[in-house]
């Protein structure tokens, strides 16, 4: 038998063997090699495979195979700090990758990981794994700030300088500009390629090539457009998008009529912020002889005019959504249409999507109608000037519109009736302030400004609810093919988390983990609406929620506590809600077997997309935020605030200040005492004080740094309100009975190991200073390039 051929004997045995390893005498019987010859070329080519690592002997020199680490696919996400997670299934939990276990991967790549550590749900600790390769790479581009070599630096490196990224995911990375293509000027802002990754040695080091510049960091305006461009949100429309926008008709025709329900003789109004330019939305209320209320809700028909196989079509699905900004708006649809023929404007002709709604004194809907129509509204009426009218009741305000005063008392009736069924059904009501940012025409922060909810907005919330829920149970019922926004059961680990917090502070919470209601959480929260815990609560409930998405499945939504849900009113900013509108339209015409094959091959991609855009545009409009509240608090360094403690962390402590900014303070800060982190209570203990910091907690700080470039805010605590102190637990103190109190000179003796002048790549000029024998990263790369060797 040749050698070949008994390897592949052995190693199938071993495969075969019931047992995890075998002795030499079994698996001489297993393979039938027991003579004398046999065995002595079974012990040779045992011996070989050893040495080859094929196979190997255990500590009681039995043969086995040697362990194949199970790899598994997923999509590593960066934290700034260096560690990600990577996520393998959307419905499970990620997985740990330690700062020294990322393998150089990049935020969004695709990844190959080893599960080093599997998860303890005893210990509430996720499983831990480290980066085997990379199978793709998500960054192929980063937007940046330039810093340009001078001549000697450029002649000796090859290099025009180095770019900073926007990116606060990248911001530790410096992409290195080969000496080729666009040069641009010192502090230019610009789009760069990636050319060359992270490499042993260079961790942090990238090379690429500068494939436009987009201005300078000192243009108004740049900051914001930096964020946007690097989130990969396209700031202006191709030519062919324009000009297939202006081809569309400013008004409409009588051919644009036919089919539609002529609505422009009621009294319809639309009611938006007074800076909204894209109005998709109008109501209407009217009492009806039988005691009963009637709600019409008309919708902008965008998918009249931004048709299936469209140029424009294409471009809003790519977008997914209008993105809104502190001091701009990046529409989905050329504003051509969304500001004209699209926008429901004042006392003109607008074709439209209505749903009319037949409500009885309890909040039920006893009847409707979904159909294609053609209003005009009677006025364009902003949020403010109808609270004027109900809540202020300022006589210039209900003066100026006499006329449509009955119909506003009409539909703050309407909409309380509405919100009492919501709750009573047990929807969830999150009274979430919102924060709008005052920039002067340098795009520079001036004020905070806290927003207040009034009946105006509220009313409209109720009636948009009211139709999308309409329109999503007509469709479902039909059982065709539909597009709906889900929000589902919270996960069962975050339920219980949840639910030993409650407990921590004396809240009973009734239901279980699997089978808690809406309702049941809304009556934790009206249980601790007036008191202290009450922000502590909220904060962790909206934790403790997934995340609402697009789904051609419906799910209902947890939130709302409701059975059916879409989007149907937005059309104009939101991809999902147009599609909406193409389905109603379709559905009136054929609901014949190919078109619903046709929708239901197609729904699922676009849920898809649309929520990750949405995901997109969140991102890019809290990087803005939180870039704009730091600039604002710039000036500010040195100022003493109130705040609350707004979450906690084994790294420090975040303070929220009244208008709504927030800021750290860093666990190494805090050099009264070493604190222990209490996870199941949020809270941080001091081992020999028990000085505890908790959620909800009253602080006054100052302010020491506002970063507008790293968007973060540190502050210093200057007191902090009394509450019981917590102990710390036995199993913490004995794991920590050595350390010194956080902030002493031993635990900062090493931190010179982060700093800039240590860095694994040091700026040009500094390059003399490195070893002999270690050829600077950037020759080498030079090297290949001039080689035109291909780079890894």
């Amino acid at each position: 038998m040749e050698k070949k051929t008994i390897k592949a004997e052995i190693l199938a045995g071993l495969k075969a063997a019931t047992k995890k390893s075998l002795s030499m005498e079994e698996l001489a019987e297993a393979l039938d090699m027991r003579k004398s010859e046999d065995y002595k070329l079974l012990v040779q080519t045992v011996a070989q495979m050893e040495r080859e690592k094929t196979l190997e002997f255990n500590k009681k020199g039995r043969i086995k195979l040697p362990f194949q680490p199970i790899e598994v696919e997923g999509i590593f996400r960066r934290n700034e700090r260096g560690f990600g997670f990577v996520t393998i299934d959307p419905e499970e939990p990620d997985v740990f990758i330690p700062k020294d276990a990322t393998n150089f991967a990049m935020d969004g790549d695709i990844v190959m990981i080893d599960i080093q550590k599997t998860a303890d749900l005893f210990a509430d600790r996720g499983a831990e794994g480290q980066v085997v390769s990379i199978k793709e790479r998500k960054i192929q581009q980063l937007v940046g700030e330039f810093t340009a070599f001078d001549v000697d630096e450029i002649a000796e490196s090859d290099l025009f300088g180095y770019v900073t990224p926007k990116d606060k995911k990248s911001a530790q990375f410096k992409v290195f500009i080969a000496a080729e293509g666009i040069q641009p000027v010192d502090g230019s802002v610009v789009i760069v390629e990636i050319t060359h990754y992270p490499e042993k040695g260079y961790a942090t080091s990238l090379e690429g090539m500068v494939t436009k510049v987009i201005g300078h960091k000192n243009d108004p305006g740049m900051d914001i457009l930096s964020i946007v461009i690097a989130q990969g949100i396209p700031t202006q429309f191709p030519e062919e998008v324009q000009t297939a926008s202006e081809q569309v008709p400013d008004q409409i025709s009588e051919t644009d009529l036919v089919g539609r329900r002529d609505l422009r003789e009621q009294q319809i109004v639309t009611i938006d912020g007074a800076d909204a330019k894209d109005l998709d939305d109008a109501v209407t209320v009217r009492k009806l002889d039988n005691g009963n209320y009637f709600l019409g809700v008309h919708i902008a028909d965008v998918s009249y005019y931004v048709t299936e196989d469209s140029i424009l079509n294409k471009e809003a699905f790519e977008r997914g959504t209008s993105v809104y900004l502190t001091d701009r708006v990046i529409p989905m649809i050329p504003q051509r249409l969304s500001n004209g023929i699209c926008s429901l404007n004042p006392r003109v002709p607008r074709l439209t999507m209505s749903c009319e709604m037949e409500i009885d004194p309890s909040g039920t809907i006893v009847h409707h109608e979904i159909f294609q129509s053609v209003i005009q509204t009677t006025e364009r009426m902003t949020y403010s000037a109808v609270n004027e009218i109900l809540e202020e009741k300022k006589p210039e305000t209900l003066e100026r519109y006499q006329q449509l005063v009955p119909m506003f008392q009409l539909m703050k009736e309407l909409h309380q009736i509405l919100e009492a069924r919501r709750i009573q059904r047990g929807a969830i009501n999150f009274e979430d302030r919102e924060a709008k940012i005052l920039v002067d025409p340098e795009g520079r922060p001036t004020d905070i400004e806290l927003r207040e909810r009034g009946v105006g907005e509220r009313l409209i919330e109720s009636f948009m609810l009211a139709a999308n829920e309409t329109v999503a149970e007509h469709f479902n019922r039909l059982k065709l093919p539909f597009i709906y926004r889900i929000h589902e059961q919270p996960k069962e680990e975050k339920m219980q988390r949840f639910f030993d917090f409650a407990s921590a502070l004396g809240i009973v919470v009734k239901g279980t983990k699997t089978t808690i209601t809406p309702k049941d959480l809304q009556k934790v929260i009206d249980e601790v609406e007036d008191k202290p815990e009450a922000p502590v609560i909220n904060t962790m409930l909206l934790r403790s929620m997934q995340q609402a998405r697009y789904s051609e499945d419906n799910y209902g939504h947890y939130g709302l506590a409701a059975e059916y849900y879409t989007h149907f009113t937005s059309p104009i900013r939101r991809y999902p809600d147009l599609i909406v509108h193409r389905l109603i339209r379709t559905y009136s015409q054929d609901q014949g077997e190919a078109t619903k094959a046709k929708w239901a091959e197609a729904l699922p991609e676009i849920a898809d997309h649309s929520s990750k855009m949405e995901r997109r545009a969140v991102d890019a409009e809290r990087e803005v935020d939180s870039m704009k509240k730091a600039e604002y608090m710039a000036d500010k360094v040195g100022e003493e605030f109130d705040g609350i403690i707004s979450s906690v962390t084994k790294f420090g402590i975040f303070i929220e200040l009244p208008n709504t900014v927030e800021g750290m303070i860093h666990l190494n800060e805090l050099k009264q005492d070493y604190f222990h982190f209490i996870e199941n209570q949020l809270a941080l203990v001091g081992e020999r004080t028990r000085q505890t910091f908790k959620i909800g907690q009253k602080v006054r700080v100052k302010v020491t740094k506002s970063d507008p470039e790293t968007r973060e805010i540190d502050f210093e605590l200057l007191e902090a309100e009394e509450i019981p102190a917590l102990e710390v637990p036995e199993n913490s103190r004995r794991n920590n009975q050595r350390r010194k109190p956080t902030g002493g000179r031993k635990n900062n003796q090493n931190s010179n190991k982060n700093h800039p002048k240590n860095s694994d790549r040091p700026a040009a000029g500094k390059e003399k200073k490195k070893k002999k024998g270690k050829k600077p990263f950037y020759k080498s790369v030079a090297k290949k390039k001039k080689t035109g060797r291909k780079k890894g």
